[in-house]
């Protein structure tokens, strides 16, 4: 991007608002530091406030003057996500919305909810907090959901009648590597869910779109991993094509604010890149199911 560019995106970013999930560290914190760098105010949502503030301030050593706002939320729980989606949608106007938390965890793993927890964090708060807010901003507005490569994720179609991974034969052979594929699976039910949500908002003024950041290391995404996929995480820190987070943060945040996006809505997104993703996430049945099966899981109307 031209130098002249650059200063006409943030003169057109200035003054608007946005909100990042899973925002105080990786390629969250990085998400955040670009946008307030382009002058957007951002409110930054993180489970803990320690944790909050510590990557403000990093933000703030950076880009000095940066307009935060945080709030803290367990993205695991349902109440939490439906008390913070009440919080914002009376009290913030936002142009765009990241939704980037996401975790790995074992998949016998659950909320005090009953939820298996990777469910709950990865696909059913951004189902919530997205379906919420969208009621109540105002158009024009983006909705990023942060996803994965959707040429590893064709080999991991979601289970329908096991959205909670508990069928562990069919997740993997080999234990160990059961919550990597649990993850992905949620992955593509972020997939599934920005279609679904995609019409939905057709003709709103308001937008959504998946966006993949790379291969990255040290996000944290896996500091509970063991076994198998803890040599997995190894593999990708010694990944020599691997990206930092600040490089990770590039799609997402190009996808939330760049002009010639304007209007697109429904896409995926790689390296800036329109791509198609596997045929088990846009069928239209399954995209319908899965929306219906959330609601119900949440307490939604579909």
């Amino acid at each position: 991007m031209t130098e002249n560019a650059q200063g006409a995106e943030s003169r057109t970013l200035k003054g608007k608002q946005a909100i990042v999930t899973g925002a105080t560290r990786g390629i969250g914190e990085a998400i955040v530091r670009r946008l307030t760098a382009q002058g957007m105010s951002v409110v930054m949502i993180g489970r803990s406030d320690t944790t909050l503030r510590q990557a403000a301030d990093r933000i703030r050593a950076a880009v000095p003057g940066a307009e935060l706002r945080l709030e803290s939320a367990d993205l695991s729980l349902i109440r939490d996500v439906r008390s913070l989606a009440d919080r914002l949608a009376d009290s913030t106007s936002p142009s765009v919305v990241i939704n980037n938390a996401a975790v790995t965890a074992d998949t016998g793993t659950r909320t005090d909810e009953g939820v298996q927890l990777t469910l709950a964090t990865n696909h059913l708060a951004p189902y919530v907090l997205m379906r919420t807010l969208a009621e109540s901003v105002k158009a024009p507005a983006r909705f990023v959901v942060v996803g994965a490569s959707p040429t590893v994720l064709r080999s991991y179609p979601v289970d329908l009648d096991d959205l909670h991974a508990q069928e562990a034969r069919a997740l993997s052979r080999f234990a160990s590597f059961r919550p990597f594929a649990a993850y992905a699976r949620t992955k593509n039910m972020n997939t599934m869910f920005v279609y679904s949500l995609a019409r939905r908002l057709a003709d709103s003024g308001i937008t959504i779109n998946g966006a993949h950041p790379g291969i990255i290391a040290q996000t944290g995404l896996s500091r509970d991993a063991r076994g198998l996929e803890k040599a997995l995480a190894r593999m990708v820190n010694l990944n020599p094509f691997r990206k930092s987070p600040d490089q990770g943060a590039d799609n997402p945040v190009w996808v939330a604010t760049d002009p010639s996006l304007d209007g697109v809505n429904g896409r995926f997104f790689v390296d800036r890149k329109d791509v198609t993703t596997p045929d088990h996430t846009l069928s239209f049945e399954r995209c319908e199911a899965l929306w219906e099966r959330s609601a119900e899981l949440v307490g939604m109307e579909p």
